[in-house]
């Protein structure tokens, strides 16, 4: 049986912020699944307060002791559940992870070097040596650079190969080399692999040590490799081109399903629309907008900030909604100038608008249920999924053709009678075109026969982690049979 471990520093539903913890809450059973029981696959994440004591109660205890981090001899607890075939092993040390929330702390770096260094060394501590490690984003980064620099020479780590995905490159662990060794443990033979740019970037660490990259589309795998989405990396990036690849990621099948949700007012599928227009009054009831099924829906889930394309949203909405016969619905918290900009967007159109300014999945998935159209301009989007829950739920997408937002949705168009796409996308980073292909949107979905063909077709598009678990699988292949 092959053996793959998973290092990440969250994973649903035990504790998530984003797409990462999507992704290590679905991707492993799927790879279970596709492997047909011929892998086993295990999961290491911090243990963090907000792991429910309904989880905890599951947990067995499979190591007690200590961790060396350069100087410091830190408590090391690892606790273990299984959950749809996978195990998942859970890093307890208080000092570090008993915190009302997972990131935002001035010993990040600190935090992350302990997570990797128990995580380098799972293996020893409880008896599973893998044959792949597999390790997501800067905060498991150093788990890859420990492996090759200090424990190769180890019994059971000659052969174990790496692999690095890169969720969003963005955010790389930057840090400067005066704690080199008093934070991250390692020595001037090791900084070599660590620096870029003059200082430490754990996140090219990683990527010099991986056997391979991978990273969560195939646009974005393209795309990272230039100045204007690599933030700095481009150069190691054209530099390890021949061992990166890009792998769209997938949404669980069973935590978005709009047939079976109990979060929704009403299941529906895509042969009972009507069912659907029920949690549109549902939603418009709870929000105390006027309860109008012909009036479309146009909703925005997402963090606010920048590079969400927010800019051109504000660019456009005012005129959109004081044009036409429509309601719009946002959810998210970010940064402040729009979480303003969106509330004052209410107070001008105080029938049309929602403004919802916090996170709350239960309530996402409530205004997928409800949209009519949802809308992602993007000016980076590595992966996305919010545009695959969207569909899912049978809300039309309006995205911008950028990483994962151009593999997964494709431009609407009739050919005679045959229906060709299944969103409305744009290319240029632009507010006139946001809204105009908005309009289009508004317009199909006015159509009532149309509209109907059309949602029944992007409802049906497969975006389970079916296909690219198997992709994961050939991608592992040659790195098990060497």
């Amino acid at each position: 049986m092959k053996k793959l471990l998973f290092v990440g520093a969250e994973a649903m539903p035990f504790a998530a912020t984003g797409g990462l913890g999507d992704v290590l809450g679905s991707l492993p059973s799927s790879i279970i699944e596709a492997g047909k029981g011929e892998v086993d696959v295990r999961v290491v994440m911090p243990l963090y307060r907000a792991v429910s004591s309904t989880y905890r109660a599951q947990m067995t205890k499979v190591f007690e002791g200590e961790i060396e981090l350069a100087w410091r001899r830190q408590y090391c607890g690892i606790y273990s559940l299984v959950k749809d075939g996978v195990t998942y092993y859970f890093v307890d040390n208080k000092y570090y992870f008993d915190r009302d929330t997972l990131y935002g702390y001035m010993d990040e770096g600190e935090r992350y070097a302990y997570f990797s260094k128990v995580a380098a060394e799972l293996p020893m501590l409880v008896g599973y040596y893998p044959d792949v490690v597999h390790a997501h984003d800067w905060s498991s980064a150093l788990t890859l650079v420990y492996i090759n620099e200090k424990f190769r020479g180890i019994s059971g780590y000659e052969n174990i190969k790496t692999v690095f995905t890169i969720h969003n490159i963005e955010y790389q662990g930057k840090y400067d080399f005066a704690i080199l060794g008093d934070v991250f443990d390692l020595d001037e033979r090791s900084k070599h692999i660590v620096e870029y740019d003059g200082c430490i970037n754990l996140m090219k660490g990683a990527i010099t040590c991986a056997d391979l990259v991978t990273t969560v589309s195939q646009r974005y795998a393209e795309e990272i490799c230039s100045p204007e989405y690599a933030h700095g990396l481009d150069r190691i990036l054209r530099e390890s081109k021949d061992k990166l690849s890009g792998i769209l990621n997938g949404i669980d099948y069973n935590y978005y399903d709009p047939s079976a949700d109990k979060a929704i007012a009403k299941n529906y599928t895509w042969r009972s629309l009507n069912k659907k227009y029920e949690n549109k009054l549902a939603l418009q009831k709870e929000l105390g907008l006027p309860e109008r099924e012909d009036v479309p829906v146009i909703s925005l889930i997402s963090r606010l900030a920048s590079h969400k394309g927010l800019d051109l949203v504000t660019m456009m909405i005012y005129k959109l909604i004081g044009e036409r016969d429509v309601q719009f619905v946002v959810l998210g918290k970010g940064e402040g100038e729009y979480e303003t900009f969106f509330r004052g967007l209410e107070k001008t159109y105080p029938d049309k608008v929602r403004a919802l300014i916090t996170y709350d999945r239960d309530l996402s998935k409530r205004i997928y249920a409800a949209s009519d159209i949802f809308m992602m301009p993007s000016k980076s989007e590595p992966c996305g999924l919010s545009q695959m829950i969207a569909s899912r739920y049978g809300a039309i997408p309006v995205v911008r053709e950028t990483g994962g937002l151009y593999d997964s949705i494709k431009g609407f168009w009739m050919d005679g009678n045959e229906i060709k796409g299944n969103g409305f996308t744009f290319a240029n980073y632009s507010s006139y075109e946001l809204e105009e292909r908005t309009d289009a949107a508004i317009d199909l979905w006015c159509n009532e026969e149309l509209r109907r063909k059309f949602l029944g077709k992007i409802m049906r598009i497969d975006f389970s982690w079916k296909v690219s678990a198997q992709r994961y699988l050939d991608l592992y292949s040659p790195l098990w049979s060497n």
